[in-house]
């Protein structure tokens, strides 16, 4: 008599978070994120961001784009907003060297003139043990390109 099973091994998914306040209503905040271009303010310039192409330049549910950057490389991937609820949403990238990529956007209301700004990444890169040792090379990146919007962010919503 032969058995067959399945089961579910568990994925150790790397998270990255990063919060911050900033000094603008919250619908100011939600306004400024949900556009598409919010991406080409608040990416370091030494990434050379690009938006290719999208289906819309308002965040919306179902909405795809495709982006292009300079990690290592030049690279490009796609896009696609899972959720997208008031002061919430979430973009999944495909076509990348993640193998899992998922980041979640919370906006909450602090008071009427501050925001709170939340991301959380959920990732894991592609290739195995040998993506697993450059885990921290990624979370080392993500830090620095957070820092960088968080203030490009403060700096951009203090001039609208």
């Amino acid at each position: 008599m032969e058995i067959y099973y399945e089961h579910e091994i568990p994925i150790l998914l790397k998270i990255f978070h990063h919060s911050f306040l900033v000094d603008s209503p919250i619908d100011k905040v939600w306004n400024f994120y949900t556009d598409l271009h919010h991406l080409e303010i608040i990416t370091p310039k030494r990434l050379e961001f690009k938006i290719i192409e999208s289906s819309s330049n308002k965040i919306t549910q179902g909405q795809t784009a495709h982006f292009s950057s300079k990690l290592l490389t030049r690279m490009t991937w796609k896009t696609k907003i899972t959720v997208c609820k008031q002061y919430t949403y979430v973009d999944e990238m495909s076509n990348t060297i993640f193998k899992h990529w998922k980041h979640t956007h919370v906006f909450h209301k602090i008071d009427e003139n501050q925001t709170k700004v939340t991301d959380e990444i959920e990732f894991e890169l592609q290739y195995g043990f040998i993506g697993k040792m450059f885990e921290w090379y990624a979370l080392d990146k993500l830090k620095k390109i957070f820092a960088h919007r968080q203030q490009a962010t403060i700096n951009a919503l203090s001039g609208l």
